[in-house]
């Protein structure tokens, strides 16, 4: 098995390890001084989707940028019929491993797409390592099931593609990963030459590999089945940390979605607003999104 690959020319200062999570493999780049912060990333991107403000918060964080089981160089443990591999919950316990086996019992998060739904997990199971909680541009999963409509299943219809058994979206996939990979992308980025192609390699190289298909697969079979059952059970918990959302005015969850209204049963201090762009504030307008840390992480 090669080496998982290091990226200093994106990430100047980081370092990259291999971090055992009880038994699961994450793979992560660390970096700066001070109060420690997590980012987690969504799908079908890797940790690399921080590397526009990745470097900045590590003037003032100690920052710990992951890639989710399944994803990136991260260990991919095979699924299972209950889909309880990819739970949220599961995910969400890899991530307080990786931080306490770095020193870290409470710390910052900030989370994008299903990064942000394994955070809001983390937030329910883990409160007490949980400081303060950022979630970019997503909506409760239940919520953004329960109000589907036609236009929210065309614009967002890997939602119900990628839930099906397997190996249909498996095998499908694979007859062109790389097409299937930059016409989601494309869907989603609104401000243009936002994406880097260096990073956009490296998300190919990843999607290339059938176990990563297969994850990503089960992390939304997972949403789809047991992640509602545990929501379900937790209806009416509450995230205890204070949550800033933040959305792109131009993506599908702003659009279709209240995503402030949405929110506001779930946790019990919501802050947020909408920023100029799609789905991913991190690599279209990291100085705006790096402006809303500022103030919120004090």
């Amino acid at each position: 098995m090669s080496p998982s690959p290091e990226y200093p020319e994106l990430m100047p200062g980081f370092s990259w390890q291999d971090v055992d999570a009880d038994g699961v493999t994450i793979r992560a780049a660390v970096g700066g001084s001070g109060p420690p912060l997590l980012l987690l990333h969504g799908h079908p991107q890797t940790h690399l989707t921080w590397f526009k403000v990745a470097p900045v918060l590590a003037k003032r964080f100690t920052v710990v940028a992951t890639d989710l089981r399944g994803y990136g160089d991260s260990q991919k443990p095979p699924g299972d019929p209950a889909h309880a591999n990819y739970s949220k919950r599961v995910m969400a316990a890899d991530q307080v491993a990786v931080m306490a086996a770095l020193g870290f019992d409470r710390f910052d998060v900030v989370a994008h797409d299903r990064g942000a739904r394994v955070a809001h997990r983390m937030a329910l199971d883990h409160p007490d390592h949980i400081a303060r909680l950022v979630l970019l541009d997503i909506a409760p999963t239940a919520t953004m099931y329960a109000q589907t409509s036609k236009e929210f299943a065309t614009r967002y219809f890997w939602w119900f593609f990628l839930i099906q058994p397997f190996d249909l979206p498996e095998r499908m996939i694979a007859a062109d990963p790389d097409y299937f990979l930059d016409r989601h992308l494309a869907g989603q980025i609104k401000v243009d030459g936002a994406l880097d192609p260096r990073v956009v390699a490296e998300y190919r190289r990843c999607y290339r590999d059938p176990a990563t298909r297969h994850a990503i697969c089960e992390d939304y079979r997972a949403s789809a089945s047991v992640d509602l059952e545990h929501d379900a059970a937790d209806a009416g918990r509450r995230v205890e940390a204070p949550l800033l959302l933040l959305w792109g005015q131009y993506g599908t969850v702003g659009t279709l979605f209240d995503v402030i209204e949405s929110w506001q049963p779930k946790a019990r201090i919501v802050h947020g607003r909408a920023l100029p762009c799609g789905h991913s504030p991190q690599e279209e307008v990291p100085d705006r999104l790096l402006q809303e840390l500022d103030a919120f992480l004090i």
